[in-house]
This record gives C-alpha cells, structure tokens and sequence, in this order.
C-alpha cells in the first residue's frame, strides 16, 4: 500500500546511503519477518552488501524503463505516491 514504515530526519551532511543504515536497523528490528527492500537506483553500491551482511535482508532495485513514452514500472508508483 506505500505506507510509511520508518522515518527518521537526518542532516544534510549524511549522505542518503549512509543515513539508510540507521533507517534499515530500525526497520529490521520492528518486523524482523521482511524480506525484501525496494529502494531507489540511488542506494546502489556498498549498502547492498551491508544489508545482507548486516541484516540478512535482500536490498532490490525499482529502475525507470528505458522505453519512450510513459509506463510507470512495477512498484514505482507506491514510492511516487508516498513522496507525493
């Protein structure tokens, strides 16, 4: 449904990647049953082992098609209304 599970407010001194952490802490630590995290093709790189390491989690991207004209991918439009 897009709800809110976690917020916390950073500074804008901490990189997105970096404040995640925290954030994904917290959320596994509320439902220790999740599996599966979509983030934003931002969040790629060093987070991606962290969390299998760290949380046992599995981090899955949502990317925009690279098709003209308009198609919301799959999963995208729960972050896009959540933001909204």
């Amino acid at each position: 449904m897009g709800l809110l599970l976690v917020v916390r407010v950073h500074s804008a001194g901490i990189q997105d990647r970096e404040g995640a952490k925290s954030v994904l802490e917290i959320l596994a630590a509320v439902f220790p049953t999740l599996e599966f995290i979509w983030v934003d093709g931002g969040y790629a790189g060093q987070l991606v082992s962290w969390v299998a390491a760290n949380l046992q989690k599995v981090l899955s991207f949502v990317k925009w098609p690279r098709k003209i004209g308009f198609k919301v991918p799959q999963w995208r439009w729960i972050v896009e209304r959540t933001f909204g």
